[in-house]
């Protein structure tokens, strides 16, 4: 059989995937996944961080976006984390990110995380968190971020 990509946008595409089913040979492989975030969520989350590296200190320090973005990463993650918990739902980064001292034993490090791993649903929870950050660190946010505000987010 040849390689298929069906998105379950609706009843026909079901069938399809049905279909596809019932017509695979033993041993071919069938996935079945979130849909993975767009380059417009990427662009967007990384202009929303590029403004708050910009306009934002931490700890009375100017940061660069890489390591704003480390932070915020993890503050999200913690957050999700938090909200799970509370609501009784499943950990949504179970067997990712986790902090380990540095190997000269002087700090320590955030493993695991990154946005690249991110599903599409995730991203829209990450460009939330961020426009929330943003917001009560009265972030000024370029054109580039403010763009899709709305339109990824939801």
């Amino acid at each position: 059989m040849t390689k298929r990509l069906i998105i379950l946008a609706g009843d026909v595409q079901r069938q399809r995937a049905k279909q596809a089913i019932d017509e695979a040979s033993i041993g071919d492989v069938v996935k079945i996944a979130p849909p993975a975030k767009s380059r417009d969520q990427e662009e967007k989350y990384h202009a929303m961080i590029g403004d708050i590296a910009k306009h934002c200190t931490f700890m009375g320090e100017k940061l660069g976006s890489d390591d704003w973005k480390r932070l915020l990463v993890d503050a999200f993650v913690r957050t999700m984390r938090d909200q799970a918990q509370a609501d009784g739902k499943p950990d949504p980064f179970a067997g990712q990110g986790r902090v380990m001292p540095n190997l000269d034993g002087t700090g320590f490090v955030q493993l695991g995380v990154q946005t690249r791993k991110f599903r599409k649903a995730m991203a829209c929870e990450f460009i939330e968190y961020l426009y929330s950050y943003g917001c009560d660190q009265l972030v000024p946010w370029s054109d580039d971020a403010a763009e899709m505000a709305m339109g990824l987010a939801a």
